[in-house]
């Protein structure tokens, strides 16, 4: 039996205007696997990210998630949205809700769970991240580490096929980083398929199956870990890897 790829990526290209930001990219991720997308800013990472789910439309190519062509619209798009689960930047955490309002609020909505389930299964994953002793708090009084790990736990609620990371620690202050990187690395050690844009090369070291190397829109290298960080075979990445391991 072969392995399907939970993400699929094939001769994707996407322009913003002139600027050409995705140059034929293809990519597979395995299930289960850990890919860490790493690359100079504005080499296209957060965009390829967002074609995933299509938050950015694509200009031409074919994107598919365990094996489904991505929906153009509508309902079926929603479907998919929610086997993709995305954290961004920022926490994008309801302010007016709880953080267990938060993290309920997809499976009740969008998969029709009943709330005493719902609000069960919310509890386990904010146990999960560390943060159950904060459930009745609003976002506002948590730290931005604590928001972080709430957003974890919000898109896993919705029991996604593949977890998309989106630089989830680079609005953080350094000592609440950790936190969210050892949840992240624990949901890896568990098996999840997650695509991850990071600027932490430990937690590419550590946790990733694979890394994947970007550079003005292209895929330049997709190695091992161990291969890439002592290994390089582009200028592009050595010139990377220079300037970010030495201080």
């Amino acid at each position: 039996m072969t392995t399907t790829s939970m993400i699929r990526m094939a001769s994707v290209d996407k322009h913003f205007g002139e600027l050409h930001v995705l140059r034929d990219i293809n990519l597979e991720v395995e299930s289960g696997q850990v890919v860490v997308v790493l690359g100079p800013s504005g080499s296209g990472k957060s965009t390829l990210c967002r074609t995933i789910n299509r938050l950015e439309p694509i200009d031409s190519g074919i994107i598919e998630v365990d094996g489904k062509r991505l929906p153009e619209e509508g309902k079926a798009l929603a479907g998919l949205r929610a086997d993709v689960g995305m954290v961004f930047q920022s926490f994008n955490l309801f302010a007016h809700k709880t953080i267990l309002e938060n993290v309920t609020l997809g499976p009740l909505k969008v998969r029709k769970v009943g709330k005493a389930v719902a609000e069960k299964d919310g509890l386990a994953l904010l146990e999960r991240v560390g943060i159950a002793n904060q459930k009745d708090k609003y976002p506002a009084q948590l730290s931005g580490g604590q928001q972080q790990r709430a957003a974890i736990a919000r898109a896993l609620a919705m029991k996604p096929k593949v977890m998309l990371f989106d630089e989830p620690t680079s609005a953080l202050d350094p000592e609440m980083v950790q936190e969210v990187l050892d949840v992240m690395t624990t949901l890896a050690g568990e098996g999840m398929t997650m695509l991850v844009v990071t600027h932490e090369m430990g937690f590419a070291r550590r946790a990733a199956h694979r890394v994947v190397f970007m550079s003005d829109g292209e895929i330049v290298e997709d190695a091992s870990p161990e291969t890439f960080f002592s290994n390089p075979t582009s200028d592009r990445a050595k010139d990377f890897l220079g300037k970010i391991l030495t201080h």
